[in-house]
Protein backbone atom coordinates (compact mmCIF):
# COMPACT_ATOMS: atom_id res chain seq x y z
CA UNK A 1 0.00 0.00 0.00
CA UNK A 2 1.76 3.69 -1.03
CA UNK A 3 2.12 5.68 2.05
CA UNK A 4 1.00 9.84 1.44
CA UNK A 5 3.50 12.06 1.22
CA UNK A 6 2.25 13.53 4.22
CA UNK A 7 2.50 9.87 5.88
CA UNK A 8 5.96 9.57 4.49
CA UNK A 9 7.72 12.67 6.17
CA UNK A 10 5.84 11.69 9.51
CA UNK A 11 7.31 8.82 9.23
CA UNK A 12 10.57 9.86 8.36
CA UNK A 13 10.45 12.77 11.35
CA UNK A 14 9.69 10.13 13.95
CA UNK A 15 12.74 7.57 12.82
CA UNK A 16 15.04 10.85 13.32
CA UNK A 17 13.23 11.93 16.15
CA UNK A 18 13.85 8.43 17.93
CA UNK A 19 17.21 7.63 16.47
CA UNK A 20 18.25 11.46 17.92
CA UNK A 21 16.76 10.33 21.53
CA UNK A 22 18.44 6.63 21.38
CA UNK A 23 21.50 7.98 20.21
CA UNK A 24 21.99 10.42 22.92
CA UNK A 25 21.31 7.62 25.00
CA UNK A 26 22.78 4.84 23.93
CA UNK A 27 25.11 5.92 21.27
CA UNK A 28 25.35 4.99 17.56
CA UNK A 29 27.01 1.96 17.73
CA UNK A 30 24.82 0.78 20.44
CA UNK A 31 21.54 0.76 18.80
CA UNK A 32 20.48 -1.57 15.68
CA UNK A 33 18.14 -0.34 13.21
CA UNK A 34 15.23 -2.56 13.63
CA UNK A 35 15.39 -1.52 17.31
CA UNK A 36 15.40 2.37 15.91
CA UNK A 37 12.00 1.39 13.22
CA UNK A 38 10.17 -0.89 16.52
CA UNK A 39 10.83 2.43 18.98
CA UNK A 40 9.41 4.77 16.31
CA UNK A 41 6.64 2.37 15.17
CA UNK A 42 7.86 1.29 11.85
CA UNK A 43 9.53 -1.63 10.52
CA UNK A 44 13.57 -1.40 10.02
CA UNK A 45 12.53 -1.98 5.98
CA UNK A 46 10.25 1.35 6.45
CA UNK A 47 13.54 2.95 7.68
CA UNK A 48 15.61 2.14 4.31
CA UNK A 49 13.15 3.46 2.58
CA UNK A 50 14.13 6.90 4.16
CA UNK A 51 17.49 6.37 4.60
CA UNK A 52 20.35 4.46 2.58
CA UNK A 53 22.59 3.60 5.68
CA UNK A 54 22.21 3.68 9.13
CA UNK A 55 25.03 6.12 8.50
CA UNK A 56 23.01 8.35 6.37
CA UNK A 57 19.92 8.32 9.44
CA UNK A 58 23.01 9.14 12.19
CA UNK A 59 24.04 11.89 10.64
CA UNK A 60 20.40 13.31 10.16
CA UNK A 61 19.29 12.19 13.92
CA UNK A 62 23.13 14.61 14.68
CA UNK A 63 21.73 17.14 13.07
CA UNK A 64 18.26 17.08 14.99
CA UNK A 65 19.70 16.89 18.04
CA UNK A 66 22.27 19.77 17.13
CA UNK A 67 19.34 21.93 16.14
CA UNK A 68 17.22 21.27 19.28
CA UNK A 69 20.46 21.56 21.49
CA UNK A 70 20.61 25.68 19.13
CA UNK A 71 17.67 26.34 19.78
CA UNK A 72 17.53 25.97 23.72
CA UNK A 73 20.43 28.15 23.55
CA UNK A 74 19.06 31.11 21.22
CA UNK A 75 15.60 30.85 23.06
CA UNK A 76 14.20 33.95 24.31
CA UNK A 77 12.08 33.82 27.54
CA UNK A 78 9.32 36.32 27.76
CA UNK A 79 11.19 38.73 24.93
CA UNK A 80 14.45 38.55 27.06
CA UNK A 81 17.54 36.39 26.05
CA UNK A 82 19.15 34.93 28.75
CA UNK A 83 22.36 36.12 29.56
CA UNK A 84 25.98 33.99 29.65
CA UNK A 85 25.96 33.11 33.67
CA UNK A 86 21.46 31.69 32.71
CA UNK A 87 23.19 30.09 29.80
CA UNK A 88 25.94 28.31 32.01
CA UNK A 89 23.91 27.56 34.70
CA UNK A 90 21.33 25.69 32.70
CA UNK A 91 23.67 23.31 31.24
CA UNK A 92 26.35 22.83 33.16
CA UNK A 93 23.28 21.73 36.22
CA UNK A 94 22.65 18.33 37.62
CA UNK A 95 19.84 18.00 35.63
CA UNK A 96 20.97 18.43 32.13
CA UNK A 97 23.85 15.72 32.81
CA UNK A 98 21.09 13.39 34.15
CA UNK A 99 18.47 13.54 31.03
CA UNK A 100 20.84 12.30 28.29
CA UNK A 101 18.11 11.05 26.06
CA UNK A 102 16.97 14.89 25.97
CA UNK A 103 20.20 16.55 26.65
CA UNK A 104 23.08 18.10 24.66
CA UNK A 105 23.46 15.69 21.62
CA UNK A 106 27.40 16.85 21.27
CA UNK A 107 27.67 16.05 25.13
CA UNK A 108 26.28 12.55 24.50
CA UNK A 109 28.17 11.91 21.18
CA UNK A 110 31.58 13.59 22.03
CA UNK A 111 33.63 10.06 22.44
CA UNK A 112 32.31 8.36 19.88
CA UNK A 113 32.04 10.73 16.94
CA UNK A 114 35.39 10.32 16.12
CA UNK A 115 35.01 6.68 15.21
CA UNK A 116 32.18 7.30 12.75
CA UNK A 117 32.69 8.62 8.87
CA UNK A 118 33.59 12.10 8.07
CA UNK A 119 29.89 13.27 7.02
CA UNK A 120 29.09 12.87 10.95
CA UNK A 121 32.00 14.10 11.94
CA UNK A 122 31.16 17.33 9.92
CA UNK A 123 27.65 17.29 11.07
CA UNK A 124 29.00 17.63 14.66
CA UNK A 125 31.81 20.38 13.41
CA UNK A 126 28.70 22.52 12.54
CA UNK A 127 27.08 22.18 15.77
CA UNK A 128 30.33 23.04 18.18
CA UNK A 129 30.79 26.07 15.47
CA UNK A 130 27.32 26.97 16.19
CA UNK A 131 27.43 26.48 20.15
CA UNK A 132 30.50 28.33 19.50
CA UNK A 133 29.09 31.05 17.99
CA UNK A 134 26.36 31.74 20.61
CA UNK A 135 28.90 32.16 23.17
CA UNK A 136 31.65 34.15 20.91
CA UNK A 137 28.17 36.44 20.32
CA UNK A 138 27.64 37.12 24.16
CA UNK A 139 30.99 37.63 25.27
CA UNK A 140 31.27 40.30 22.04
CA UNK A 141 28.41 42.32 23.46
CA UNK A 142 29.77 42.00 26.86
CA UNK A 143 32.73 43.82 25.53
CA UNK A 144 35.14 40.80 27.38
CA UNK A 145 39.05 41.48 26.49
CA UNK A 146 40.97 39.57 24.86
CA UNK A 147 40.64 36.48 22.15
CA UNK A 148 37.12 36.62 22.42
CA UNK A 149 37.08 33.18 19.37
CA UNK A 150 39.58 31.59 21.48
CA UNK A 151 37.41 31.96 24.68
CA UNK A 152 34.16 31.05 23.11
CA UNK A 153 36.11 27.79 21.87
CA UNK A 154 37.39 26.94 25.39
CA UNK A 155 33.51 27.69 27.16
CA UNK A 156 31.90 25.24 24.33
CA UNK A 157 34.55 22.23 24.70
CA UNK A 158 34.90 23.29 28.94
CA UNK A 159 31.16 22.84 28.91
CA UNK A 160 30.31 19.43 26.50
CA UNK A 161 33.64 17.94 28.27
CA UNK A 162 32.14 18.56 31.70
CA UNK A 163 29.12 16.99 31.19
CA UNK A 164 30.84 13.80 29.12
CA UNK A 165 32.97 13.66 32.35
CA UNK A 166 30.59 14.24 35.00
CA UNK A 167 28.41 11.45 33.16
CA UNK A 168 31.23 9.27 33.24
CA UNK A 169 31.80 9.07 37.17
CA UNK A 170 28.45 9.67 38.24
CA UNK A 171 27.98 5.67 39.09
CA UNK A 172 30.98 5.75 40.96
CA UNK A 173 31.93 8.97 42.79
CA UNK A 174 28.67 10.72 42.61
CA UNK A 175 30.71 13.58 44.43
CA UNK A 176 32.83 13.96 41.97
CA UNK A 177 30.57 14.19 39.22
CA UNK A 178 28.94 16.74 41.13
CA UNK A 179 32.62 18.31 41.55
CA UNK A 180 33.14 18.27 37.51
CA UNK A 181 29.93 20.03 37.14
CA UNK A 182 30.77 23.13 39.52
CA UNK A 183 34.23 23.35 38.65
CA UNK A 184 33.62 24.10 35.53
CA UNK A 185 30.97 26.53 36.01
CA UNK A 186 33.15 28.39 37.58
CA UNK A 187 36.16 28.16 35.16
CA UNK A 188 33.69 29.06 32.33
CA UNK A 189 32.73 32.19 34.32
CA UNK A 190 36.41 33.17 34.90
CA UNK A 191 36.71 32.70 31.15
CA UNK A 192 33.48 35.04 30.63
CA UNK A 193 35.18 37.56 32.86
CA UNK A 194 31.95 36.94 35.13
CA UNK A 195 32.23 39.29 38.72
CA UNK A 196 32.60 37.01 41.56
Amino acid sequence: MKVSKEKAAQNRAALVETAARLFRERGIDGVGVAEIGKAAGLTHGALYAHFPSKEALAAEALTHGLQVSHARLTRTFDGRTPGLSELFDSYLSEEKRDDIANGCAMAASASEIGRQDETISARYSEGFEQMTAVFEKHLRAHKVKGDVREKAVAISSAMIGAIAASRAVLKAQPELANEILRATRRAVGDIAGEKA
